[in-house]
């Protein structure tokens, strides 16, 4: 069974490296997608993503609801993100900002490099998708993953014999793999 994050956390402060990875697994593709809708390109994405994840390690004994940890780091991210849109924009010079307006600032991606609100909240849903497939068993990710992440899905007869299962038996397994899907979203 797939850790939580609290259990991740937990297990982060106690130096396990595996926990990092695991951590690190689950999150990196919706924290480097982050910047990547707003507009970075795959180096400054990767290094916002490399600064969240060293705030966190910065930061990992202060943070006080590791159930939240989902909502610190896409917050983490979208702060790093708008801080390097706006380092770039002045060409590296850093500007002093009053602190009330440069809180708003953070919560605004400028209009200039979109990141809507409702890109990220699909970015959030793909990860929860995708964090709920990766708890399934074996035969549940492949099947659903050649039922539903392929352009074109194949046969029948082509999923059953790429997971050993008689052709019949494909859609009541579906169906019981869509409700495990269902039941651990």
């Amino acid at each position: 069974m797939e850790k939580s994050d609290a259990e991740l956390l937990a297990a982060c402060r106690s130096g396990d490296e595996s926990a990092w990875s695991a951590l690190i697994n689950r999150y990196e593709r919706l924290i480097y997608a982050i910047p990547r809708r707003a507009g970075l390109d795959e180096d400054l994405s990767a290094e916002v993503f490399q600064e969240v994840f060293t705030t966190l390690f910065e930061k990992l004994d202060a943070i006080e609801q590791p159930e939240r940890l989902h909502a610190w780091l896409v917050t983490t991210a979208r702060r790093k993100t708008w801080r390097l849109i706006s380092r770039e924009q002045s060409g590296g010079r850093r500007s002093s900002v009053d602190a009330e307006s440069n809180e708003q600032e953070l919560n605004a991606i400028p209009d200039n490099a979109p990141l809507p609100d409702e890109a990220l909240l699909r970015l959030e849903e793909e990860h929860r998708v995708r964090t709920a497939l990766a708890a399934l068993d074996e035969r549940c990710q492949k099947l659903l993953a050649l039922l539903f992440y392929r352009p074109e899905s194949p046969s029948y007869s082509e999923i059953a014999s790429a997971i050993g299962v008689p052709e019949g038996s494909i859609g009541p397994t579906r169906a019981r793999c869509l409700q495990k899907l269902l039941k651990k979203l």
